[in-house]
């Protein structure tokens, strides 16, 4: 990997933007946390917990490749005990903890909220800032009825990239979300959403640049 130019950032940083929603946080009848390897996922759960807006969350996701050295027990078991820490009540969260990707983190979460009966119209999806485009456009293929709200740690690029022990990592993964982006909907993963032609530029320059280890390979 080359060292990390302004370029190269200025690029990743609009594709941060693009993958940002921008929803406006409002109540919503479940919230639905999606595994990672990002901790942020559990401060911004307990920040809009306690802010009313939901009552009850699903903790999604087990124990995967990217994430297994630093969540050995699976990233729900991990994200709850975290949740915990910060002073979410027990009573408020529930687990699903099979998820290894993004459509089984919204199959299997959906499945734990209905299993408890309530009435479900809207859920918050809560992800890494990276992720939220592809969590909602999962979320519309795989769940239609419900309508989905997304959000995460309030962070900018550039304090997010800060914090990071590998920026090149981070950006290749953001590649990699972008990437099913544009392609799960022919794959039948995910909506069609309109990619504008600078945030592919971008992309196209920083597969040029080597950030590639997280994209779909045929």
């Amino acid at each position: 990997m080359n060292p990390i130019t302004d370029v190269d950032r200025d690029d990743a940083r609009r594709l941060w933007d693009f993958n940002l929603m921008h929803h406006p946080a409002r109540p919503v009848s479940a919230a639905v946390a999606l595994g990672g390897c990002d901790l942020g996922v559990v401060s911004a759960v307990a920040e809009l917990y306690r802010a009313g807006l939901f009552p009850t969350v699903v903790f999604t996701g087990g124990i995967t490749p990217a994430t297994r050295g630093r969540f050995p027990h699976g990233e729900a078991v991990h994200f709850r005990a975290e949740a915990l820490a910060l002073g979410m009540p027990d009573q408020a969260i529930l687990l699903e903890t099979r998820a290894t990707n993004t459509g089984q983190n919204i199959d299997f979460a959906r499945e734990v909220l209905e299993d408890t009966g309530q009435e479900l119209r809207s859920v918050l999806l809560v992800s890494m800032p990276y992720m939220q485009r592809r969590a909602y456009a999962t979320c519309r293929r795989q769940w239609p009825e419900v309508e989905p709200v997304c959000a995460s740690e309030g962070v900018t690029f550039d304090e997010y990239a800060k914090a990071q022990d590998d920026e090149a990592e981070f950006i290749a993964m953001m590649m990699g979300d972008t990437h099913r982006v544009m392609e799960y909907p022919r794959l039948g993963f995910a909506i069609e959403q309109e990619v504008p032609g600078r945030v592919r530029e971008s992309f196209e320059r920083l597969c040029e640049r080597g950030y590639d280890a997280w994209l779909l390979h045929d």
